[in-house]
This record gives C-alpha cells, structure tokens and sequence, in this order.
C-alpha cells in the first residue's frame, strides 16, 4: 500500500480535473449507480468536536474509499488546524488496501469547495453585485478561492463572530484581490450579497428569511452533521428552487431537515445536484429567483476525489 502526505497531494492535485470527476459522481449517484453506505457520526461535545466516516463505491469503478474526517472547532485556540483526516483507497477487484492519502482533511475541504463551485456555476444570478461569506476558517477560504472561476465579482463581504478571524480573513481575501467588508452583523452581509456561502458549524441560525433579498443563491455546506444549523427553516421555505447533494441525506440533518421536521417544505421540493447536472431538473430560470443548494457531503465525493488524486499521485511517482 502506498502512503502519500498533504504536501505531495496539493503538488499533484487538478482542480480541473476534479470538477469533471465529482461531477459524474453527483450524476451517478443520483441515478442509482453508487453504493453509499450509512454515515458514521460521532459527537464530542465535551471538546466542541464532530468525526464523521464516509464510503462509497461508483458501479464498474476499479477502487472503493472510505474516508475519515474531523472538525474539533476550538483548534484554532491551541495552535492546531480546525479539521484533520484521511482517505483509504481500496481496490473493488481484490479488496486490498491501494493508498492511504494523509491529506490531513484537505480533500474533503477541497471537494465541498468544488460542490460549491459547481453549484454556483449553475444557480448563481447572472450579475453577482456582492459575495458574502459567512465563516472564516479553512472553508471559508477554500470557498472563495473557487468562486473566482464562477464570477468576476470581487466585491466581498465576510461575516465571522470574533474581530481577530475576521482579520486574519480579511487579509486572505485581499491577498486574492478582493474588497473586503468585515462584519460581525449578518444581516448587513445578506442585505449586500446576492451570492452567498455558509461555512460555518453553528448550532443555531444565522440568516433569516426577511434579510434575503429577491435573486440571491445561497449555498449551505456548514451543517453537515446532527445539530447544525446556519439558515432559518422559512428561509429554506422561501427558496424557489432547493437543491441537495442527496435527498436522503439533506431529509436526516442540514437546511433541508429542519425545514422538513417543522413541515413549512415537504420532499417534493427537493431537487439532487446529480439531476441538475444531468439535465433532468431546472435550476434557476430568472434573476429574480432564491435558490438554495444544501450540500451536506456525499460520500462520492470523497472516492471520486480520491481516485482523481490518487490517479494524479500515480502518475507523478
């Protein structure tokens, strides 16, 4: 079995590549073809901390992955990185370990921004007067990086609960070429964004449905797991169109349940990345339309990154 690190997977990794890649994996697992088993979660409230393992295998692909992946979000205060990890690529054939990818949580940060990115690419208005971040860790960053290939915009308002985030953000964001507004108000954020992206755990909602102005795209990828909670169920009710990387999924936790539990949305709205993608579903139709993309982390995404670097590693070795 090879072992690869973070630093030759960054080196080795095509963005490009990846998109096409998560791309047929929303496709084919929205068609039926991927065996994604049951998520494993577990909660560690005593460290503010969440682990989550993941598995999936495409039909006729040659490799399965099992991915693990944390976020223990008080990190940051001792001198470590808010979320680690690590993918296991095995082989579909013999069912022998291939590659251990060390990536240290990087490939699951990068395939959520790369969801995010295709799910601006196809709900975003067509003029972005503004983007707003809310969260300013590792997907906060991510997040922002892609959407340079989505829109020209640069104009950019970050949201973050504490003044020295923001800061470090803010930083990082010029560094990209954006004008950055700060601000701990998220109603301010919201009343200048029209695209909008939520990357924080919070437990509590942090958009309401009357700060949402007509046109806006939001995309959610922050509650991925039990508990969390960044938008107001009626802001989800108010969408017109909502799209899920998996209606099974996004039905258990994120946006979509908690709309769902409280009953103001029923499943029929729901629409899945992979029909959008393949052309069986509309996304948004006009500029004055708010669509919503909860993107809870399906576990494709991860084998499919996977294979995409693992592929790439190979090829460097």
């Amino acid at each position: 079995m090879k072992v690869f690190n973070k630093a030759q997977i960054i080196a080795s990794f095509n963005p490009e590549l990846a998109i096409n890649r998560l791309e047929q994996g929303f496709i084919a697992y929205s068609e039926g073809k991927v065996q994604v088993p049951p998520v494993q979660g577990f909660a560690f409230a005593q460290a503010n901390g969440d682990c989550c393992v993941k598995s999936a295998y495409i039909e006729g692909s040659p490799t399965f992955t099992v991915k693990l992946s944390t976020g223990f979000y008080d990190n940051p205060s001792k001198g470590l990185p808010s979320n680690d990890g690590l993918m296991l690529v095995l082989s579909a054939l013999t069912g022998q370990p291939l590659a251990l990818l060390q990536d240290q949580g990087w490939l699951t940060g990068m395939r959520t921004a790369l969801a995010g990115r295709i799910a601006a690419r196809l709900l975003a208005p067509a003029r972005v007067k503004a983007i707003g971040i809310l969260g300013t860790g590792m997907q906060a960053q991510m997040q922002l990086e892609q959407l340079r290939a989505v829109t020209d915009c640069r104009q950019l308002f970050v949201w973050g609960r504490n003044a020295s985030g923001l800061a470090t953000y803010a930083a990082f964001a010029r560094n990209l070429g954006y004008h950055v507004h700060s601000t701990q108000d998220a109603a301010e954020l919201a009343a200048a964004a029209n695209l909008i992206v939520c990357t924080t755990p919070s437990r509590q909602p942090l958009l309401r449905s009357d700060w949402i102005q007509p046109g806006t795209h939001i995309t959610a990828v922050g509650a991925d797991a039990p508990g969390k909670q960044e938008l107001d169920p009626a802001l989800v009710a108010s969408a017109d169109r909502i799209i899920v990387d998996s209606i099974a999924q996004c039905s258990q936790y994120g946006e979509v349940a908690c709309a769902l539990s409280s009953g103001q949305i029923n499943t029929d709205q729901l629409i899945e990345l992979g029909a959008l993608l393949a052309g069986r579903a509309k996304g948004r139709e006009h500029d004055g339309q708010i669509t919503l993309a909860d993107l809870t982390g399906v576990a494709v995404q991860d084998a499919q990154i996977a294979s995409c670097a693992l592929a790439a590693l190979n090829a460097c070795d």
